[in-house]
Formats: structure tokens, C-alpha cells, sequence
């Protein structure tokens, strides 16, 4: 019997119009996603508060867990509207940006800004980005509210488009007074992950993370890369974050497309390292928002994040706005498996390349390195939190980990991590002996185990107590699912 292939990289898929019409929702979950994003930029809390019932009701109907990622808006700068629409910039025009309340609607010459203290951020010589760098603007001077540039690469401009600072340095706070109410927004739809945007700080993570807490929400909380400012602290980032995105636009534009590739992978290979998840996004197969198929160079570039070690993949205009949102998702897991079926990560085995400092880290690389050994079918961990599932992701071996646990919140975060399937699982009362024997068996029922694999199995010596991962099994399933210790090699 051919074996099924299980898809390891997790895909992550933003809801909009495009996924509203009737059955579409559906669809994109059939196809594979594991995680929705809703874009707290756009709309209002009743379309939002909507789409999470639809996604919970639509989980339930296909019978799959699937996680919410509420992703605030953050301090985007923008220019304001123009009163004629659109104008065309010539390089070398004189361009004024109206830093005032009450700038007038923005003409060939001048536009207002949202960021009102923008003056004290720059200076001569400044390069200013528009519109994801497709219009770059020179400071020539800065007079009270006003920067007056000179066009440095021409193009059409249009209303709120986003304004960056080559090289980052701008002051902007990390929340905006939106972003305060979105976090209360997300607490009350129960979402899983709540994203930071233009993250400076460990502080900004702090403070998203209290607000969330005060507000009863228990998200996992996702720092952006998308600051050029974020680098410099880049590991205290990580080590507040719970996931990490490499949200490869805005932060593009500020250190510059060339630097962009070995930064994507820096930041990959340190979250791992740093035992947090990491989510990889922005214009992955960004021609699949009109076209049915997408172009080679997009699929080597999901490909080389898959292989690079990224937990998961997002799609953004694909999915929320594209012609194909079902397609693009296909497309999404059609590469991460081919990917995954060229690439077999050995080097984080190595023990020196993590650090250890809880029991269930120990039993984790335990396993991982018994596994390696041996050869098992799968690792099954008995887990309240989703902790051990994790550590035992972090170290990338190609064995599928069936994290086991009552709580549907840690499930759902768990959607994030590579390699884990969660699995709805009632711990018993009974000693440690007993559970195990009756998770092995619910496996077993399920399908995913059968009679001669070989299974290393995690528990704690207090079943239900998060954190506590004490003990490592090798196993071998016999009838019915009832394990007995592996004797022979």
C-alpha cells in the first residue's frame, strides 16, 4: 500500500472578500489551511466578529481544528487622499508632505500625511518610500509641518499609500489607539494568535501581551519583522515573542530588496534556534490573485522558506482578495510537499545547538535523537499546554508528532508548529500507565497508528499538569492498538 505523504509546513490563509462567497470558506480548509489571518486593517469589528463564527462553524462542518490570527494594523504611516485622484510624479518635481491635521486634499505638488510628527524624524538627505518603494521621494529640507522633497524615482501616486524611511528610524509608537481596541476586539472573538505590526521592541510585545491579558484574552502573541529598526534587537524579539513573522513587505522596502533573501533566512534559522515558531509571508505566490496557476519563481520561493525551516507560509491578496482563493491554498500545499520530500534537516539534532533548561526540552531532544536511531512511525505526546509538542518540533526530523491534548485553545495554537498534528485527547484521571495506554489506542482508531509501528510516547508523571514532561517510551503497537515495550531492535 502506497503510504499518504503528511505536509509538515502549515499554511496560514487571509480571509476577505474573495473568501466570503458561499462555500468558499469551506473550500480553502478541504484544500489545507490550518490557520486564518483577519486583517484588522481592513474592514469593521462586525465583519470581523462575523468571519470568526464563520470560520468556527466552517471548522466544525469539515472536521478540522483551525486557528485564528488576529493581525493588528499597527502604525502604518500614510500619505491622505488627493482631491483629483491619482497624479503622476516626474523625477525631479518638487513634492511637498503636509504634516497637519488640517492639510487640504493633496494635488500635483503636495499631499498630507497620517503621522503628523514625522518632521522631527527626518532630515536633508533623507530617502522617503512610497507605495512600497515604487515612488522614492529626497528630503531637500524640513520647514515646521512641512518636508519638502524632490522626486527621486517617479511614478503614479494614489490616496493611503504607506510612507517608509529607507533605513528605518522612525518613531511612531508600536500601538496606535486602534490597535488598543482591536486587542480588546480579538480577546472577545476568542482568537488564537494575535500579530504585532512594526514590532521595535521586546516592550511592544510586552505591552500587546498585558492589554491582551487584561482584555481575557490568552492568544499567542506574533511579533512582524517589517522594521529595519527590529533588527539590531532581533533576539530579544524573538525571545518575547511566542511566533515570529518575517513580514517581508514594509521591511523590504526599508533595508532593501537585496538584503531582504539573507535576512529571511537569519530570522528563520534564529527563531528556531530560540525554540519559537516562525511564519513566513507577504506576496508568496502573489500572481495567483488573478492567474490559476502561480510562476516557477514563486513556487521556489515558498519552497526555499519550506526548506529554510519555516513552520508555515502565508498567503495574504491570494486568498482575501484573489480570483482563486481555493487554488492558490492547492498550490500553497502542492509546494510544500514536493519541498519537504527534497530536504531531510539533520543538523539540528546536534545537542549543542539548543539549549536546555526544563525537563520536557530534555525529553524532547531525547527523543528526537531515539527517533533518529531507531526509526519510529510517529512521537505521541501527552501534553496540557502544547509545550512538549513544540520543543519536540523545533528540532525538524520528518516524524509526524501527534500532540495530545483537553484543551482546544492549545490545539489551536499548536496549528502553527511544524511536524505536530494535534489531537483532541480527555486525559483521565487515572495514573500516567493507563492514559497512555488509552491515547495509544485512540490512534489507533483513528487510523493514524497501526499494529508493528514502532512509537516513542511523552507524559508527565502527573497527567494534566502543564509543563511537567518527565518520560520517554519506545513502543510497538500490537492488536488493538495496546502498546508493549520494544524489546527487540
Amino acid at each position: 500500500m502506497t503510504e499518504i505523504q503528511v505536509r509538515r509546513t502549515k499554511i496560514v490563509a487571509t480571509l476577505g472578500p474573495a473568501t466570503d462567497a458561499p462555500g468558499m470558506l469551506e473550500k480553502i480548509l478541504e484544500e489545507g489551511v490550518d490557520i486564518v489571518r483577519l486583517n484588522l486593517s481592513h474592514g469593521q469589528p462586525d465583519d470581523h466578529r462575523a468571519r470568526a463564527a464563520a470560520v468556527r462553524a466552517a471548522a466544525d462542518k469539515v472536521g478540522r481544528e483551525v486557528g485564528i490570527l488576529a493581525d493588528l494594523q499597527g502604525p502604518k504611516i500614510r500619505i491622505e487622499k488627493f482631491a483629483g485622484g491619482p497624479v503622476d510624479l516626474m523625477t525631479g518635481d518638487s513634492f511637498v508632505l503636509d504634516c497637519r491635521p488640517d492639510a487640504p486634499p493633496g494635488n500635483q505638488a503636495r499631499v498630507g500625511v497620517s503621522y503628523y510628527d514625522l518632521p522631527k524624524d527626518v532630515v536633508a538627505g533623507d530617502i522617503l518610500l512610497l507605495d512600497d518603494g515604487l515612488v522614492a521621494l529626497a528630503v531637500v529640507e524640513v520647514v515646521g509641518s512641512e518636508i519638502r522633497c524632490r522626486v527621486a524615482i517617479g511614478g503614479r501616486l494614489s490616496d493611503r499609500k504607506g510612507l517608509n524611511r529607507q533605513g528605518g528610524g522612525l518613531s511612531v509608537a508600536a500601538l496606535s489607539d486602534k490597535d488598543r481596541n482591536d486587542i480588546k476586539l480579538a480577546a472577545e472573538m476568542g482568537a488564537d494568535f494575535l500579530a504585532v505590526s512594526f514590532v521595535r521592541s521586546a516592550e511592544d510585545l510586552h505591552e500587546a501581551r498585558r492589554l491582551l491579558r487584561e482584555a481575557g484574552g490568552d492568544a499567542a502573541i506574533v511579533s512582524k519583522i517589517e522594521r529595519a529598526d527590529a533588527i539590531p534587537v532581533l533576539g530579544e524579539i524573538i525571545d518575547a515573542s511566542d511566533v515570529v513573522m518575517v513580514a517581508r513587505g514594509d521591511l523590504g522596502v526599508e533595508i532593501g530588496d537585496a538584503e531582504l533573501p539573507g535576512l529571511q533566512k537569519k530570522i528563520i534559522r534564529e527563531s528556531v534556534q530560540r525554540n519559537r515558531s516562525v511564519i513566513t509571508a507577504t506576496q508568496m505566490l502573489q500572481s495567483m490573485v488573478t492567474a490559476p496557476i502561480p510562476t516557477r519563481a514563486e513556487v521556489l520561493d515558498v519552497a526555499n522558506a519550506v526548506i529554510d525551516g519555516t513552520d508555515a507560509v502565508m498567503l495574504s491578496q491570494e486568498s482575501a482578495a484573489g480570483a482563486h482563493p481555493d487554488k492558490a491554498v492547492a498550490a500553497m500545499r502542492r509546494i510544500c510537499l514536493g519541498a519537504e520530500r527534497q530536504f531531510e534537516p539533520r543538523d539540528d539534532l546536534r545537542p549543542d545547538t539548543h539549549s536546555i533548561d526544563r525537563s520536557d526540552q530534555a525529553i524532547a531532544l531525547a527523543a528526537m535523537l531515539l527517533a533518529a536511531q531507531v526509526g519510529v512511525r510517529a512521537i505521541v505526546a501527552l501534553t496540557e499546554s502544547g509545550a512538549t509538542a513544540q520543543w519536540l518540533s523545533r528540532y525538524r526530523f520528518a516524524v509526524p508528532i501527534y500532540a495530545m491534548s483537553p484543551s482546544g485553545m492549545a490545539r489551536r495554537r499548536m496549528l502553527v508548529l511544524r511536524d505536530v498534528q494535534p489531537v483532541d485527547f480527555e486525559q483521565s484521571n487515572l495514573d500516567p500507565a493507563h492514559t497512555a495506554r488509552a491515547a495509544l489506542q485512540h490512534l489507533f482508531a483513528l487510523g493514524k497508528l497501526t499494529k508493528g509501528d514502532r512509537v516513542i510516547l511523552t507524559h508527565g508523571d502527573h497527567i494534566g499538569r502543564g509543563g511537567g514532561t518527565n518520560t520517554l517510551k519506545l513502543l510497538v503497537i500490537g492488536e488493538d492498538g495496546i502498546a508493549d515495550s520494544l524489546r527487540d531492535l
